[in-house]
C-alpha cells in the first residue's frame, strides 16, 4: 500500500511548494486610509445593482490594519509564499506621478513580517483594481495606461525588490478585458466590443513593459496569472465543435498565443469579424508581449461546457459589444459549488496536460489558485465542517499530481483563498476562504479545510525529510 493510498495525500516531488493566495481589493478595505485613491472597483461598487447587496470592498476583511494576525495564520498554516496583489491606487492614487510613501510603506511591513515568520513574499502588480483616474483617461482601451502601468512596477519594484523574490505582472487579464469591458460584470462594467479587444492587447503590452522593468531590476522570478479554461462541447455537432473553436480564442488563445507562440490569435477574424482590426497593435509588440517569463501562473476552478448559439443581434455588422455566438449550458451529472461550477477534477489534469501539448515552450507552471466556494456554516461546536471544499481540494490536487506525472513541470500550488473575502460582484455571499472571517466582527476561524491543508504541507515536508 503506497503513502498516498494510506494519508489521502497526493504526492508531490521534492521543492514543490506551496502556499495560499488574496487580493488587495477583496481584503485590504481602508479604501480612504494612508493616501490610497479610487480605483474602479470603489466606483463600480457604488454605482445601483451592480454588486449583490449593494456591497463595496471600503472594509473587506480589514486586513489593511489585521495584516499581522492574518501573516500568524498562514504561518500557523505552514505555506512556503503567500501571495497577495498590492493595489495600484494605494501607490499611485492618481494612477501616475510620484508613489504615495504611506502605501508603500503598508507593503513594506507585510513583507517584512512574512519575512520574519519564514514565508517568500509572491507580489501581484495588478489584480484589477486600476486606479479611477486612470480609467477616466480611457483605461486599459488606450496604450497610456499600459505605460503608467510600467511606471507603477518601477516604484514598487524600487521599493520591494530586495525582498520579493517571486513577481506576477497580471492576475486574469481575460476578466479585466473581457468581464470588465465586453460583458459588463465587473469594474467598469463597460460592454463594448473593439473597445474590450484593445483593452485585451494593451494588458499584454503592459505586462511586457513590466517584465522588462523587473528585469532591469534584478527580478529572477517573473511571471503572469491566466486563467484558461478547459472548454468542452455540449454536443459533437458541427455547429458546437465551431462554438468551442470561437470560445477557444476568447477564453485561451488571446492570450497564450501572444505569449508563447509568437503570433496573434489564428481564429480572431472568425471570432469576431472586423472589430478584430487589429488597429491597437503596433510593430514589436509580439516581441514585447513574449519575452521570456520564469513561470507562467495558472488560475483553475472548472470546466465549461458550451453550445452554440445565434447572435445577440440580427445584423453582426451592427454589433458594439463582443457576442461570438456561445452560450454555456449546464451539467446534470456532478456536484456544483455555490458559484454553479461544476466539480470535475480530472479536466484540472487534462487542461494542464494540453497546454504543454500545445506550448511546447510553456514556461514551467505555478498553480496561482485552486479553491472552491461551498455553504459553510457554523456549527454547534463553534467550527466550520467543511467537507466538500476539503474533498474538493483533495481531488484536485490529485489531479495535479497526475498532470505532473504526466510529465508537466509543475512548480507550486497556492489555495484560493486564505479567507472569505469580497467576492467582487457577488459581494459577501460567496465564501472561498479555508479560515471563514465574521463580516459583523471580523473575527477569523480556521476551517477543517484549514486544518486538511495543513496536515497536507506536514506530510509533504516529512515525505522530503
Amino acid at each position: 500500500m503506497t503513502a498516498t493510498e494510506t494519508t489521502g495525500f497526493p504526492r508531490f516531488p521534492r521543492g514543490f511548494f506551496f502556499g495560499a493566495a488574496t487580493a488587495s481589493y477583496q481584503i485590504e478595505g481602508a479604501f480612504d486610509e494612508g493616501g490610497r485613491g479610487p480605483s474602479i472597483w470603489d466606483t463600480y461598487c457604488r454605482e445601483p445593482g451592480r454588486v449583490a447587496d449593494g456591497a463595496t470592498g471600503d472594509v473587506a476583511c480589514d486586513h489593511y490594519h489585521r495584516y499581522q494576525e492574518d501573516v500568524g495564520l498562514l504561518r500557523d498554516l505552514g505555506v512556503d509564499s503567500y501571495r497577495f496583489s498590492i493595489a495600484w491606487p494605494r501607490v499611485q492614487p492618481q494612477g501616475s506621478g510620484k508613489a504615495n510613501a504611506e502605501g508603500l510603506d503598508f507593503y513594506d511591513r507585510l513583507v517584512d513580517e512574512l519575512l520574519a515568520n519564514g514565508i517568500a513574499p509572491a507580489a501581484t502588480l495588478y489584480h484589477w483594481d486600476l486606479p479611477q483616474a486612470l480609467e477616466d483617461r480611457g483605461g486599459w482601451r488606450v496604450r497610456e495606461t499600459a505605460e503608467r502601468f510600467a511606471e507603477y512596477t518601477r516604484l514598487v519594484v524600487d521599493r520591494l525588490g530586495d525582498r520579493v523574490p517571486r513577481w506576477i505582472t497580471l492576475n486574469e487579464p481575460f476578466c479585466s478585458a473581457f468581464v470588465g469591458y465586453a460583458i459588463g460584470r465587473h469594474a467598469p462594467g463597460a460592454r463594448e466590443g473593439r473597445g474590450a479587444l484593445a483593452a485585451a492587447h494593451h494588458l499584454l503590452v503592459g505586462h511586457g513593459l513590466a517584465v522588462r522593468v523587473l528585469r532591469e531590476a534584478g527580478a529572477t522570478d517573473v511571471g503572469i496569472t491566466l486563467n484558461p479554461d478547459r472548454l468542452l462541447p455540449a454536443t459533437q455537432s458541427p455547429a458546437d465543435l465551431a462554438a468551442v473553436r470561437r470560445a477557444e480564442t476568447l477564453h485561451n488563445d488571446v492570450w497564450l498565443d501572444p505569449l508563447f507562440a509568437g503570433h496573434y490569435p489564428r481564429d480572431e477574424a472568425d471570432t469576431w469579424g472586423g472589430m478584430a482590426d487589429g488597429s491597437y497593435r503596433e510593430e514589436g509588440d509580439l516581441e514585447l508581449i513574449g519575452a521570456p517569463l520564469d513561470f507562467v501562473g495558472i488560475n483553475y476552478y472548472r470546466p465549461i461546457t458550451v453550445a452554440a448559439a445565434p447572435y445577440q443581434e440580427e445584423d453582426p455588422a451592427a454589433r458594439t459589444a463582443v457576442d461570438i455566438r456561445v452560450r454555456e449550458t449546464w451539467r446534470e451529472d456532478v456536484r456544483h459549488t455555490t458559484m454553479g461550477w461544476p466539480v470535475v477534477p480530472h479536466t484540472f489534469t487534462d487542461l494542464l496536460v494540453d497546454l504543454k501539448r500545445r506550448y511546447p515552450e510553456l514556461p514551467p507552471v505555478v498553480i496561482t489558485e485552486n479553491g472552491s466556494a461551498e455553504d459553510d456554516t457554523v456549527a454547534e461546536d463553534g467550527q466550520v465542517h467543511d467537507a466538500d471544499r476539503v474533498d474538493y481540494l483533495r481531488d484536485h490536487l490529485h489531479a495535479l499530481a497526475d498532470a505532473i506525472e504526466a510529465g508537466v513541470d509543475v512548480r507550486g500550488y497556492y489555495v484560493w483563498s486564505l479567507m472569505d473575502n469580497f467576492e467582487w460582484a457577488f459581494g459577501y455571499a460567496k465564501r472561498f476562504g479555508i479560515v471563514r472571517v465574521d463580516y459583523d466582527t471580523l473575527q477569523r476561524l480556521p476551517k477543517d479545510s484549514y486544518r486538511w491543508y495543513r496536515d497536507l504541507l506536514t506530510d509533504h515536508r516529512q515525505a522530503h525529510a
